[in-house]
Order: C-alpha cells, then structure tokens, then sequence
C-alpha cells in the first residue's frame, strides 16, 4: 500500500492535482484506490464526481463529534477504535467503481480531542490497509495531517505556485513533518497551474527537494472545475492530465 499527500498554500491546485493523480493511477489499472479529502475547503469530492450527502453519507468529522462528543463515552465492549471503524465503515465510506473516497470534514469541537483522534487513526490505519493506493488532499500544514489521519505516509508532493511564499512554506512543512515526526520517503515539489516552468530548477537548488514537474494550465480543466464537473471525465489526451501523467512517472508511479 503506497500512500500519497498532496500539500501547499491554498490556491496553488492541490485537489485537482489530486483527483488527476487519481486518474492516471485509474486509467493504468491501479485498484483498489482510496482517496481521503482532509482540506477544510473539500472540493476534492466534486473534482470526483462525489455528493457525501446524495450518496448518505457524513465526514469523518461529522461521524467523530456524534460517536464520541454527542453520544458520549463508549459502548461497552467495544473499543474506541473498534467503535468508530464500523460508522466509518457504514456511514463514512464512499465506495465507487474505480475509486472509494472519504472526507473529513471540519466539525470539531473544543476541548482534549486524544482519545478521538487516536480512535480515528488507528482505525484508518486499519481500513487502508486493503488498498494499493492512498491519495489525500491534505490543508496547508502537516501537523493536522499527522495528528488525526495518518504518521506514516510515502511520498509528499508540495504544490508551488509563483511566489516566495510558496517556497518558504515548503521549508516550514518540511520542518514540521520531521518536528512531528512524520515519516515519509520523499518530499518532492510540483509546480501549480501559475508556477513558471523555468524556476522549477531553481526551486531545486534552492529547497533541495526533487522537482517533477508543473501542471499546465488548461482550458477545459477550468471549465469542468467551473461547472462541478468530475477531472475523471476529461479526456486522456487533455494537456494539463498529460502533465501529470509525467509528474506520476518522474515519481515512479506510472510506466507507460
């Protein structure tokens, strides 16, 4: 099981760089494939083609808050991990035909949140364990990440986008991953849809972390973002999937 976070500053594309990831793992016959949305913004479901509410079912946050805040304590019996793993399992799980997909969400409440998050973690650890292929969008910062999904990941890929900024926060995530002692194998940067191809070296030499590539921009990615369309739906020869498609195979992701 490989496991693939996707960070950066809000707006450098994260989730569509996520969700064309996801189709390029599709279309070279990856499965089964989960893909978890831990952005507050949550716009990874729609880039997908997923409605949680339509389909019935709530955010991890969502099912947290009501298991262990509203209803309180635990059953007995039954751990806390044990607990949250089957409303996860029944309430929070997603399942497609290419892909099953979890999100979340931004309902947490106030106070000591151990116990839930450790419950939460330790059951995701669990459930992933039965898929080749992981990929979350991930907020901003790491600590989040670590905190109540997942310590242990395989490659981080920090979204750029024209700024120094955008470099100077993939300094501090990168800092921060090793401060909460995240592992993981490499941390690469892309460049987003606004990031200038020929600083992608200079990005290199400068944070010292492999550059793969950048996505082109595309007209016909906007206007299926636009519109709530589903990225899965584009085209294979669309421009920006087919450079994410290089991205996947500088990574050693895709061989084709």
């Amino acid at each position: 099981m490989k496991t693939l976070v996707t960070i950066g500053r809000g707006g450098t594309g994260k989730s569509s760089f996520t969700a064309l990831m996801a189709k390029c793992l599709i279309e070279a016959g990856a499965a089964p494939i989960l893909l978890v949305d831990a952005d507050p913004d949550q716009n990874l479901a729609e880039m997908v083609g997923v409605d949680l509410k339509e389909a019935g079912k709530a955010t991890m946050a969502e099912l947290i808050v009501d298991t262990f805040i509203e209803k309180g304590g635990t059953m007995v019996g039954v751990s806390p991990t044990e607990r949250i793993e089957s409303r996860l399992l029944a309430n929070g799980l997603y399942e497609g035909e290419h892909f099953d997909f979890m999100s979340v969400g931004t309902k947490w409440v106030e106070g000591c949140y151990c116990m839930p998050n450790s419950a939460l973690k330790a059951a995701l650890e669990h459930l992933t364990k039965t898929y080749q292929y992981v990929l979350i969008d991930s907020p901003a910062g790491l600590e989040h990440l670590n905190r109540r999904i997942a310590s242990k990941v395989n490659d981080i890929f920090e979204m750029l986008d024209h700024s120094k900024k955008s470099l100077d926060h993939a300094k501090r995530a990168y800092r921060i991953a090793k401060e909460v002692d995240m592992q993981f194998d490499n941390f690469y940067l892309v460049g987003g849809y606004r990031f200038p191809a020929e600083l992608g070296s200079k990005a290199e030499e400068t944070l010292k972390f492999k550059y793969l590539g950048k996505i082109v921009a595309d007209e016909q990615v906007d206007d299926y973002v636009l519109n709530g369309m589903s990225l899965l739906d584009l085209p294979s020869v669309n421009t920006a999937f087919a450079s994410v498609k290089s991205i996947m195979k500088a990574a050693g992701y895709i061989h084709q």
